[in-house]
This record gives structure tokens, sequence and C-alpha cells, in this order.
């Protein structure tokens, strides 16, 4: 069963209406493990455990979708920009190289 990891949503500036621009930051708690770097504790290497996908999306439909690499730092923050067409709810969905799947989503709501 894949770990629930802490995640959050944020939109920026809190107050914006319909065909503003918004900026959309998403962090997640992973290791982001390499592949190339020894546990303390035993003194293995630890498995490869990263992102490898995420997609932003508005009721569905994507908006920004990214491919990613290892060499991402652990706890991984993104942010991009999203031009708000209406009420409804922007989603995060991502995978991870060990078939992990999480998803994280906040409601839109403009202002008259």
């Amino acid at each position: 069963m894949a770990e629930v990891r802490k995640s959050m949503i944020k939109i920026k500036p809190k107050k914006f209406k319909i065909g503003d621009t918004v900026k959309v930051d998403f962090i997640v708690i992973h290791p982001m493990d390499t592949g190339m770097i020894k546990d303390k504790k035993n003194g293995k290497i630890k498995p490869a455990h990263y992102i490898d996908n995420i997609t932003f999306s508005f009721d569905g439909k994507p908006f920004t979708t990214m491919k990613i690499w290892e060499s991402i730092s652990t706890n991984p923050y993104f942010s991009v920009m999203y031009k708000v067409t209406g009420k409804g709810k922007i989603t995060v969905d991502y995978t991870d190289n060990q078939g992990e799947k999480n998803s994280k989503s906040k409601k839109v709501k403009p202002k008259d």
C-alpha cells in the first residue's frame, strides 16, 4: 500500500478574480533519494526513490505536466502560473519511480 505523504497547495494572491493569473505553489514531503547515497545506519546504498511525474489540473483538465528526475531536492517545491477561468478545483497528481501515487486538491474561489 502506498504511503500517504503530506503535501500542500497554496494559491497566491489569496484574493483574485476570473481572468487573473495566480501562482500555484505545491510542496510534498518526499525523500527524493538518488540511489547514490549510503544509509548511515547500515552502510548500504539507499535505493532510488523520487517523484518522476507531476500533473497540475483544473477540474480534471491538465494545464501543466512535469517529468522529474532524481536531482530534485528532498521535500520538493513546485510553482506554476495559472489563469483563473472560474470556480473549480486545482488538483496536483504525482507518481514516483516506485509506483507510489498521490494527489492533493484545493478549491479555486474567485471573487466577483
